[in-house]
């Protein structure tokens, strides 16, 4: 089965930071330190994370979906945390609709944190989940002769240990994706041109993954 890959019209924008910052004087000017301050927020955390992809198993939609509404997400590819745990293709990624923790300014905004993975066997994990990109579903019919592009196949998860927050433009039509490692949160979608937030069934969500405790 062949399958081609669309040509994304999506902007996307990462902070990627070092691990020490110079300190800065009290009149906004830089200056370098004669000491390092301490290590830029989130990049220990983004030390212990692996990038995953997944997909969306039911459509969101931020007027229907309140905080505490459940979120499912099942893996597309075998993802192995950084302490050894093994999260099988299949495994389904459990979170709920929360409150935005970045204060992200819009019209509408649907939070979401994605904090354990169910193995088919039915055993939990807790983790700690970033969305570091999402890309809507591919139908057959689209230019792409009779298949469709599954999530999972979109596109490659790139995502590094020093990417600390993503902004992604119009992920879906006047909707971005705003995610930081350091935030409780795996993401906020936020629209700043209409009064909701919708995302399809199907579409692929990539993460970035750490084992995590039970909240």
């Amino acid at each position: 089965m062949k399958h081609y890959f669309k040509t994304l019209a999506v902007v996307t924008t990462v902070v990627v930071l070092p691990l020490f910052a110079y300190s800065q004087t009290s009149t906004g000017q830089d200056s370098q330190s004669t000491g390092f301050t301490e290590p830029v927020t989130g990049h220990r955390e983004a030390m212990r994370m692996v990038p995953a992809r997944a997909e969306l198993m039911h459509p969101l939609d931020a007027k229907k979906d309140q905080s505490g509404s459940a979120v499912q997400a099942k893996l597309r590819q075998k993802v192995t945390l950084a302490d050894g745990t093994e999260l099988p293709n299949g495994t389904i990624l459990v979170g709920e609709v929360t409150v935005d923790d970045m204060q992200q300014q819009g019209m509408s905004k649907l939070a979401l944190r994605f904090n354990q993975a169910r193995l088919k066997d039915g055993t939990a994990v807790w983790i700690k989940a970033t969305i570091v990109g999402l890309f809507g579903p591919v139908a057959a019919g689209d230019g792409y002769d009779e298949y469709p592009v599954e999530a999972g196949e979109q596109v490659p998860n790139s995502w590094t240990d020093r990417t600390l927050q993503v902004d992604q433009i119009n992920v879906v039509a006047g909707v971005d994706l705003h995610s930081q490692i350091s935030s409780g949160n795996s993401g906020v979608f936020v629209s700043t041109k209409k009064d909701d937030v919708k995302i399809d069934k199907g579409s692929e969500i990539q993460f970035a993954i750490a084992p995590g405790v039970k909240s």
